[in-house]
Formats: structure tokens, sequence, C-alpha cells
């Protein structure tokens, strides 16, 4: 898959990542090798049309994990939206023989887990750095004395 990197847009410079977590619908069982593989072309098609980076796709037997990154245009429901229905679509086109398992023609259930993960850094240091903003430092001042100022 990508690494991460900075986007760079007219207006704004960003690194957004989340870690998204889908079930699949009733937690039916259904990835494997094959499914897997094609979920993974799938987000890849998914990447040339949308600025939806993927970083990482883990899949577990009823549910994906995916790392992407994304625009700050994007909000994390419409990158969900836009993987949910595009996968979803595609993989009962590619395998008809998930749908039998879903006996209610979706693939995956409604809810998700969501979480932003951060490049530089974790929640306290962060934190810590916009607290810090504005805080005057201690300087020491030199002042050198001459002869206008003695006059």
């Amino acid at each position: 898959m990508e690494k991460s990197k900075y986007i760079h847009k007219s207006h704004n410079v960003s690194v957004l990542m989340y870690h998204f977590v889908c079930p699949s619908k009733y937690r039916r069982v259904v990835f494997g090798q094959e499914i897997d593989i094609t979920l993974k072309e799938i987000c890849l098609e998914i990447s040339k049309r949308y600025e939806i980076h993927f970083l990482e796709i883990g899949t577990d037997e009823n549910h994906v994990h995916f790392l992407l990154q994304s625009v700050p245009t994007y909000s994390a429901t419409k990158i969900v939206t836009i993987i949910k229905s595009l996968t979803a679509r595609e993989m009962f086109k590619l395998h008809p023989e998930v749908k039998q398992k879903l006996w209610g023609g979706e693939f995956w259930s409604d809810g998700y887990f969501v979480n932003t993960v951060s490049k530089f850094g974790n929640e306290n240091t962060i934190a810590k750095y916009v607290k810090e903003q504005g805080v005057e430092k201690e300087y020491i001042v030199i002042h050198k004395v001459t002869q206008l100022e003695i006059f």
C-alpha cells in the first residue's frame, strides 16, 4: 500500500489519517483469501477516483480495518460511505456467492468505528504543544548602554 504524505491544495496542506473498522452485515464470516484480494483491488480503484489513499488494509473473518489518508473536504462519514457503497456493489458483482451468505442483500453492517491517527504525536504531545503556544519564554536581555543614552 502507500505511505502517508502531505497533500498540498491551493489553500491548505494536510496529513489527515483515519483508522476505520467496518464489520460485515450480521457479523457473518465472509472474508477469506480470495475476498481479501478482491477487496484490496477495489480499494485501489477507489484511490484512483477519490482522494482516499489506503495505507493499510487488514481483514479478519467478519470485519475489516482500514488505515487511510484523505483530504479535509471529506468527512469521516463521507469516506466510510464511499468505501462501503463501492466495495459492496463490486463485491456482489464479482463474488455472487457472498450475497448468498448475506441474505439481506447488504455487505456491510450499518455501524463502524473511526479514530484519527497522528503522524506527529499522541494526544498528550499535541495538547502540550497547543497549551504552550503564546506563552512567553524567559529571555535574558542584555542592554548595551551607548553614549547617546547617557546624554
